[in-house]
């Protein structure tokens, strides 16, 4: 059963749909062509938040949507937990 859900090919992170634990193998689905995507959790991810599907320097842009969302603050490793600590909204 899969535990988050990516939008749109090409994202860069999916959402968790159920609370993910750290070291926990999970599985995603992307919502627009349901292929399926295994990770690794280094960080625990609440419901609701992300986790990183690429590894980003600092700098790069976060993709969500097919869209920027934001741009990394420091470098984000796949599993990881993303959120306001290390991406800042490319909103403002």
């Amino acid at each position: 059963m899969h535990k988050f859900l990516v939008h749109k090919e090409g994202d860069h992170v999916g959402v968790a749909i159920q609370d993910i634990h750290q070291g926990e193998q999970v599985e995603g689905v992307y919502m627009d062509t349901d292929r399926r995507i295994r990770v690794t959790a280094t960080d625990d991810i609440p419901l609701g938040h992300k986790i990183a599907l690429v590894t980003l320097d600092e700098g790069d842009e976060v993709l969500e949507y097919g869209t920027r969302i934001g741009v990394a603050r420091m470098p984000i490793h796949v599993g990881q937990h993303v959120h306001v600590h290390n991406i800042r909204s490319a909103r403002w």
